[in-house]
């Protein structure tokens, strides 16, 4: 079979291997679909520290039913998680699921850009393979995963009654969050995009505002024309930039919160002046990655046409052109979300 893997610096391969068989408590899935996700695009780049196992979003149909399975069979069309917490440790007992030591361990085989990929026991068993609705098809539920993130983000940042939000970037996931915002009933959603086409599609997806950064004067307008010159509540970084991070520390109110929400560049440092953080009491929280509970929660929005996704979805790229899927996807002003494609599509 087919999947794609890291070939060095910048390069992403489609390579061969024998199709995986799944063990005691697994199952196997064939591919029908998985995005190319910004973190994607940083381990091509060299610019993320964790395994570089390519592919996160993927569905498919269940291909072959490891021993043991029962909650599952073959030819279901499933979403499959690739990271689940063990649920047993001081960090999962706090709640803080997604920063358990054993989370990043867990994973798909060989990844979800695969013709057929092996989902561990693990997963298996903490529910991490979710059957799809008859309403959500294949492209749609490729974007499960990074609304999911902006659920446990949203959770996690505790979005008051009638909040106002302002979203610095909209990448897919960015999109997404912003979205998801509005849907659970923030009073005002804004964003800032440099891509013209991601700015439509804010657009497009109901936000209040959305504004080119490259105009400064224009952001604070619209920040303080909605907040009435007090700064937004809930400030997203949903790119990991530094620059970006700032902005949204000086675009918050006081007392407000600031989500590091995108990946920053390993290395990469924050100039802020603490004494303005302390003096008017912003948190700074970061949030990575979701789990399971919040995954069935977003897939229940979008089967109801409560979240809708679908249209964020601007390239579907075949398995076999997995190269120029990740070119596209690092090109935002031509693609929003990019899908690659597999056999079960």
């Amino acid at each position: 079979m087919k999947f794609g893997r890291l070939a060095g610096p910048g390069a992403v391969r489609l390579d061969e291997q024998p199709e995986p068989v799944p063990g005691a408590g697994e199952v196997t899935v064939r591919l029908a679909a998985c995005g190319v996700c910004g973190t994607d695009l940083e381990k091509l780049r060299g610019n993320y520290r964790t395994a570089g196992i390519l592919g996160h979003e993927p569905v498919g149909r269940i291909a072959v039913v490891g021993a043991g399975v029962s909650e599952l069979a073959e030819g279901d069309r499933v979403f499959a998680h690739h990271h689940v917490p063990c649920y047993a440790c001081e960090v999962c007992a706090r709640g803080d699921y997604t920063f358990c030591p054993t989370y990043s361990a867990t994973n798909l085989d060989p990844g979800g850009f695969a013709e057929v990929f092996r989902v561990p026991a693990a997963n298996v068993s903490r529910h991490a393979v979710l059957r799809l609705d008859d309403r959500v098809d294949w492209s749609t539920g490729a974007l499960l995963e990074p609304a999911g993130c902006a659920l446990t983000a949203l959770r996690r940042m505790g979005l008051p009654d009638g909040a106002t939000v302002l979203v610095l970037g909209l990448g897919p996931v960015g999109l997404l969050y912003a979205r998801l915002a509005k849907a659970l009933g923030a009073a005002w959603v804004g964003a800032t995009e440099i891509s013209a086409r991601r700015r439509d599609a804010g657009l497009r997806g109901g936000l209040d505002a959305v504004v080119d950064p490259r105009d400064p004067g224009a952001v604070r307008s619209a920040v303080d024309g909605a907040t009435r010159g007090q700064g937004v509540d809930l400030a997203v970084a949903a790119t990991g930039h530094p620059a970006v991070v700032r902005s949204a520390v000086e675009l918050v109110r006081r007392g407000g919160t600031v989500n590091l929400f995108g990946l920053p560049e390993a290395g990469s440092r924050l100039d802020v002046d603490l004494q303005q953080l302390y003096l008017r009491g912003v948190r700074v929280l970061p949030s990575y990655a979701t789990t399971e509970p919040d995954l069935r929660e977003v897939h229940r929005l979008v089967a109801e046409g409560r979240l809708p996704v679908g249209d964020l979805v601007t390239h579907r790229v075949p398995l076999d052109r997995l190269e120029e899927a990740f070119r596209l996807a690092g090109r935002p002003e031509d693609a929003v979300k990019v899908v690659v494609t597999g056999p079960a599509f």
